[in-house]
């Protein structure tokens, strides 16, 4: 660039050329200087060090300043009302500001009372490449018949697959409506659900955020004896813990969610016909629009031949409508995050396809 602006300098100016190629104007002037610099023999010549301040205190004046903030008198006492006692007394050593240079410069300014510590929170990240590795769980509000009633859902679902576990014969296992919030309902709900799963010892991992619930002493106690990981969200970060986010939305975004229900039957029977449309109907997009249920129980691979099959009969009716190159159906996730480290999402090992996506 400064060698263009060399070029254009004798032709039309030296202003116009760095105009021309958006270069300061002084750029040539301080090229032609530093050569100049560069081309002087031996060690570069060392400035002068700076005369200190007219106005500034001398070491002397420091020390018998630094010794009057620290003395007994003072040493309990603000800058500033050292520096209106010792006015009242005819004496004058120095302004509140020079004080509190004085005592920054020596350590002698900073908090003296007890303050408390926040713990660094590591950022949980999580890592699910079957269903059963990594479970989301988390409780939400249902608003009840009158104002301030509210009725409490707690769910657990699966971060690969997206399932929230329904069978028939028992409501109480992977969600559960309840008229408040306990540890012991929480406990009761994850060891029913994991026994229906048959998970096998240290193989799962359950994430949640730092509610009361997730952080009791009963469903800590519980996660220990049946070998599960424990995890949870960093403080006021929901952005932790997507999956049952992402989940809770759909369910209150429905149409037929309604304002208010009537009663706690009421919100469980609705509750019953969501969760099994959220299972076998509704289409993920973090998923390849495939359904929960498909994915947990190994039918992901049957469906996306049926796609291929209609994609590969749709092109030979037409090849000229996909532009010769045969379709393919969306590809499933191999690996589902929560929080992907850096290095997997800048440079990868193998393509991986993951989503937060409901």
């Amino acid at each position: 660039m400064i060698a263009g602006v060399r070029e254009l300098a004798p032709v039309i100016g030296n202003a116009a050329a760095c105009r021309a190629l958006g270069q300061w104007r002084g750029t040539l002037a301080r090229g032609r200087a530093r050569s100049r610099r560069a081309a002087l023999p031996g060690p570069p010549a060392l400035r002068p060090a700076p005369p200190p301040p007219p106005l500034a205190l001398t070491p002397c004046e420091q020390q018998v300043l630094l010794g009057t903030l620290n003395s007994e008198r003072f040493v309990d006492t603000a800058p500033a009302a050292v520096h209106a006692t010792l006015l009242d007394e005819g004496h004058y050593l120095g302004s509140v500001r020079t004080m509190y240079r004085l005592l920054a410069a020596n350590g002698g300014s900073h908090e003296r009372r007890n303050q408390r510590r926040h713990p660094v929170y590591s950022k949980p990240e999580l890592l699910a490449v079957a269903p059963n590795q990594v479970w989301s769980w988390d409780i939400t509000k249902l608003k009840g018949p009158a104002k301030w009633t509210s009725f409490h859902l707690y769910v657990i679902l699966d971060i690969f697959s997206r399932l929230v576990a329904c069978p028939e014969r028992s409501r109480r296992v992977g969600w559960m409506v309840a008229p408040r919030e306990t540890a012991e309902l929480a406990e009761q709900m994850i060891a029913q659900t994991v026994a229906r799963h048959a998970v096998e010892p240290g193989r799962l991992t359950l994430h949640a955020d730092r509610g009361a619930s997730m952080r009791s002493k009963p469903v800590a106690a519980l996660l220990v004896d049946l070998d599960i990981v424990k995890s949870h969200s960093r403080p006021h970060v929901s952005d932790d813990n997507p999956f049952s986010e992402a989940q809770f939305k759909t369910m209150k975004y429905r149409p037929d969610f309604p304002p208010r229900f009537g009663c706690l039957e009421d919100a469980r029977a609705h509750c019953q016909a969501f969760f099994t449309w959220y299972n076998t109907i509704h289409r993920h997009s973090g998923i390849a629009y495939m359904t929960p249920h498909s994915i947990h129980y190994g039918q992901a691979d049957a469906m996306l031949a049926t796609r291929q099959t209609a994609l590969d009969a749709a092109f030979r009716r037409n090849p000229n409508r996909f532009k010769g190159k045969n379709p393919r159906p969306l590809a499933l996730p191999e690996a589902v995050w929560i929080n992907p480290p850096p290095n997997d999402k800048i440079a990868p090992t193998q393509p991986l396809n993951y989503s937060l996506n409901s």
